[in-house]
């Protein structure tokens, strides 16, 4: 999502906080070291092998949603690694919390000095009252919409919303330990991981996990839109006014909800949007070469997002309860969107990755 555009267009009071924080994100590492050989390695708790292989990544032919970022598809080879069967959950981002103190993005005091940078020049100063710690939560009461282009009419700014109250203020995860945790920037996944000794999987890794055993799927599942009900808690009905919730939940839900895809990883389409490692831009497909393989791509040098000029952004992959086909279709495994590093929302989570140089001591 480009949260930046939200600002622009919609308040500047209710955008400008979404990009608070203290210090630039560490851009993680991302040099490859990876085996398709488990031997010796035991599969960590929660976690799926997903074999090395050759597939197509981005936009299939007979991909009616596919976007002009997602293409050319090109072939890429990705070597083996571990990655979680699902979504980090509140309960396991807790056990971090508990451990180590740590207090995210969104639980920050806000410093102008530091946002304004990330800002168009000449930005104003939104009022004090305004600039308190919190974080973007979906208008469930939205009646009706004047633009698409216009995300500022389902999208509100709410002052205490973070991973612990995800709806603001009053709103708790209790009893809620099997949902994903959301309120996550990126920042806050790479702590995460450094915590766990993982890290977040690349793009062209996202996609080959999606895949499972296949090479070309257009969805986690397979080809037939038909069956996205069945597989992925996604929106049915009309954004943003009304979801008929013919896939069981109106919103997030629980992981595991819904069947695996070939290789046992749950929700790689749907529930909440996976922060990658990958550098987000439109135009980065278009500079590959789709005749010669592509082994173990680390994704663009250069973030690029034309409507959103004055930011980094990362990809983030596999869509959200909030996808339908009037507006993103983002449940397809080749969909990708920019996401600002130092932002997060109740549909934007993460999973994790390991590989074996990582677990071999």
């Amino acid at each position: 999502m480009n949260f930046k555009t939200l600002f622009t267009s919609v308040v500047l009071t209710a955008f400008v906080i979404v990009s608070c924080n203290q210090k630039k994100v560490p851009k993680e590492d991302k040099i490859i070291k990876i085996t398709n050989n488990t031997e010796n390695v035991e599969t960590p708790e929660g976690m799926i092998w997903v074999a090395s292989k050759t597939f197509l990544m981005g936009a299939k032919n007979d991909d009616r949603f596919a976007m002009a970022r997602e293409k050319p598809a090109h072939k890429v080879a990705v070597d083996g690694f571990f990655i979680d069967s699902h979504e980090v959950t509140n309960k396991q981002f807790k056990e971090f919390v508990d451990e180590t103190k740590y207090v995210t993005v969104a639980e920050r005091q806000i410093d102008w000095n530091v946002i304004k940078n990330d800002l168009p020049p000449g930005t104003p100063k939104p009022a004090d009252s305004v600039l308190q710690p919190g974080s973007l939560i979906f208008n469930k009461h939205t009646k009706g919409v004047v633009s698409m282009d216009n995300y500022g009419q389902w999208w509100v700014w709410k002052i205490g919303a973070n991973w612990k109250q995800p709806e603001g203020p009053g709103s708790s995860i209790d009893g809620n330990d099997n949902y994903p945790v959301v309120h996550i920037a990126q920042e806050d996944a790479l702590a995460y991981c450094k915590w766990s000794n993982r890290r977040l999987p690349t793009e062209a890794e996202w996609e080959s996990a999606a895949q499972g055993k296949f090479e070309d799927n257009i969805y986690s599942w397979g080809n037939k839109y038909e069956d996205l009900n069945t597989n992925a808690n996604t929106w049915q009905g009309k954004f943003p006014t009304e979801n008929v919730t013919e896939d069981r939940f109106e919103y997030i839900s629980p992981v595991k909800s819904y069947p695996a895809n070939s290789i046992g990883l749950y929700d790689m389409a749907g529930n909440v949007w996976e922060i990658t490692a990958d550098l987000f831009n439109v135009n980065y497909y278009q500079t590959i070469d789709p005749t010669v393989v592509s082994n173990n791509p680390k994704g663009a040098d250069k973030s690029y997002t034309p409507s959103n000029p004055y930011q980094t952004e990362y990809v983030m992959k596999g869509g959200s309860f909030l996808c339908h086909e009037s507006y993103c279709a983002s449940f397809r495994i080749s969909a990708r969107m920019g996401m600002e590093p130092n932002s997060g929302s109740d549909h934007i989570g993460f999973r994790t990755v390991a590989t074996r140089n990582m677990l071999v001591k």
